[in-house]
């Protein structure tokens, strides 16, 4: 059987920096373990299956890491909703078009739009901010080679959170420290030992051209460095908006994937009322970079 895939890098305007993903956009007949392997082929930090919808929605779709299944990623729905439409799957984009992904952590709205040229993907997430265990400070400066003194817990200890897919979130103190920092696996063990799932996002207000920069380790997931993390971006929207006093829709710009040659930019958003973080989200562009097809016997 013949299966058709999509390259595509995400959260970018050119090819060969961003998020890479592969999309196989007819997924019919496909085992859990074959696109397992298949996403273990790829290699990527993420492969998405588009298959037939079951509850009402455009799609359904499924996201494996070389080693496993995810309920929710960011850069997989941008990327799978740009490919839909790059690939006229979507209808023509006259005027912004939702779509609805339907996945393991619940129904994903992905709104996009012709914008400047270039194709905009935006979702929000599918479930509401949440807060987990908190990792002692040390434990996490040993895991990520840096100080104590690189951390900023001013505003919150390092923590989980999650809105579909969990993270421990740091927050350093400066760029300097972001970019300093490196995988100890001894110390994402002693993470894993606490209970949580050791995917670390560290991120610190930036000033320059953009508001945020922002890196994630998750070696155990076959990721040891992520270019992009959407899901992790609309957790981080949502932390940061509730040290906002202001209401409405807040929106921060977040690099990422520079430390290791893959730029990538997102446009994170949370929506507050009064006190209350009511939905995040994510949006960015795509670029298509290669298309063919898997040969199943």
């Amino acid at each position: 059987m013949r299966h058709q895939f999509y390259l595509c890098d995400v959260f970018t305007d050119r090819p060969f920096a961003g998020n890479q993903l592969a999309v196989v956009t007819d997924a019919v007949g496909l085992s859990d373990a074959t696109m397992q392997r298949i996403a273990r082929e790829f290699n990527f930090s993420e492969t998405t299956f588009v298959l037939p919808p079951e509850r009402g929605g455009t799609q359904r779709v499924r996201i494996f890491t070389p080693t496993l299944e995810v309920p929710f990623a960011g850069h997989p729905n941008v990327g799978t909703a740009f490919v839909l439409a790059e690939t006229n799957r979507v209808g023509p984009l006259t005027s912004k078009t939702t779509v609805t992904f339907e996945e393991k952590a619940g129904d994903v709205p992905v709104h996009i739009e012709r914008r400047d040229g270039r194709i905009w993907c935006e979702l929000r997430a599918p479930a509401p901010l949440s807060f987990g265990k908190r990792i002692p400070t040390p434990l996490v400066a040993s895991a990520l080679g840096l100080e104590l003194a690189d951390i900023n817990t001013a505003a919150h200890e390092p923590q989980v959170a999650s809105v579909g897919l969990p993270f421990v979130f740091v927050e350093l103190k400066s760029r300097s420290a972001l970019e300093r920092a490196r995988v100890n696996v001894q110390g994402f063990e002693a993470i894993a030992a606490e209970g949580v799932a050791a995917d670390v996002y560290l991120y610190c207000r930036s000033g320059d051209e953009v508001d945020v920069r922002a890196r994630m380790f998750a070696p155990f997931d076959g990721v040891p460095e992520d270019p992009a993390t959407g899901s992790a971006g609309c957790a981080l929207a949502g932390l940061l908006s509730q040290r906002e006093a202001s209401a409405g829709r807040l929106s921060w710009r977040v690099a990422q994937g520079v430390e290791m040659g893959r730029p990538s930019l997102l446009g994170v958003f949370a929506v507050k009322r009064g006190d209350v973080v009511e939905a995040t989200g994510v949006g960015g562009t795509s670029v298509l970079v290669g298309s063919g097809a898997l040969e199943l016997s």
